[in-house]
This record gives C-alpha cells, structure tokens and sequence, in this order.
C-alpha cells in the first residue's frame, strides 16, 4: 500500500468530505449538539475503509463544525476534532477486517472523549458514566444504522471498488 500523498485528487476528495461532515452538521443542528446527541453526519465515519483521503476530510468537517457550534468550546472543538481523527484512523487500519469491528472506533472514541467533554462542559450534573452512554448510543446509531446504510450503497459503487491509493 502506498503511502497517501497530498495531491489535487486527494486533496479535493477530503474537502468534500469535510464540507459535507460540516453541512450535515450544521444542517442538523438540534440532534448534533448538546448532552444528548446524534450527529448524522457520523455515519461518514466509515469512509475511511473506502478512501484514506476521507480521514483528513473528516477531521476538518469535524473541527469546523464545532467550531461553528451555537456554542463554541474551545476544547470541544480542539479534542473533539481529534477524537474524530484518532476515530477515522483506527477504522482506515482496520480495513478488511469484519465490517463491525471496523465500524467500532468511531463509537468508542467518541463515546469516552466526547462523552467527557459533554460531562465537563455541557451537562456536570449528569454522571460521567451516563453521558458516556449517551454518545455512545448516539454514535452507535449513526455508524451502524447510517454508517451502514452508506457502507453497503458504497459496496455497489465504483468507489467500493476503486484501488487504494
């Protein structure tokens, strides 16, 4: 497998990803955000077992809308994005494996360091352990019901079968 590289291609496929993380995000503004959540857009999480350009892509898409959040926190924005991109390089690692565990990271991730974030931040009277369970649940029905939704409409597609690059 080659190392990715920063070409146009590249390049233009993770700022679309990135965009649209962002917009559906945005978009869906009610159930992104706040001490129970489920971003939508986390279904793209499984991108990273077609394409690695998509692991950059969702990192930014990521950032930029925690960034653009109603309200802005600084370490959500910061160690939510990263949680995002640990989440996306886990499942581009995990490619080719069981289609189930490869869609676990961005669960797990997310269920511990945003679940801490939304503990500290937004909701410090709900136990740690719960809000944990809530963004686990939330993410958990975006990459499975979502994620595999996209995941089999992608199978069929030129891009399920594209050579990695």
């Amino acid at each position: 497998m080659k190392a990715w590289r920063p070409t146009a291609k590249n390049l233009c496929i993770g700022a679309a990803v990135a965009a649209l993380y962002a917009l559906l995000t945005l978009a869906l503004e009610p159930l992104s955000y706040g001490s129970v959540q489920c971003r939508l857009s986390e279904a793209l999480t499984i991108l990273p077992l077609f394409l690695a350009e998509s692991v950059p892509g969702l990192f930014v898409g990521c950032f930029l809308a925690n960034f653009l959040a109603p309200a802005v926190v600084l370490p959500d924005v910061i160690f939510g994005s990263l949680a995002t991109l640990a989440a996306a390089i886990l499942t581009y690692k995990l490619r080719g494996r069981s289609v189930f565990i490869a869609m676990l990271p961005p669960v797990l991730v997310n269920a511990v360091a945003v679940g801490i974030l939304v503990h500290v931040y937004y909701a410090p009277q709900v136990p740690l352990a719960l809000c944990m369970l809530q963004v686990g649940a939330g993410q958990a029905l975006a990459v499975y019901a979502g994620g595999g939704a996209l995941y089999a409409a992608l199978r069929k597609t030129n891009i399920g079968k594209m050579p990695r690059v």
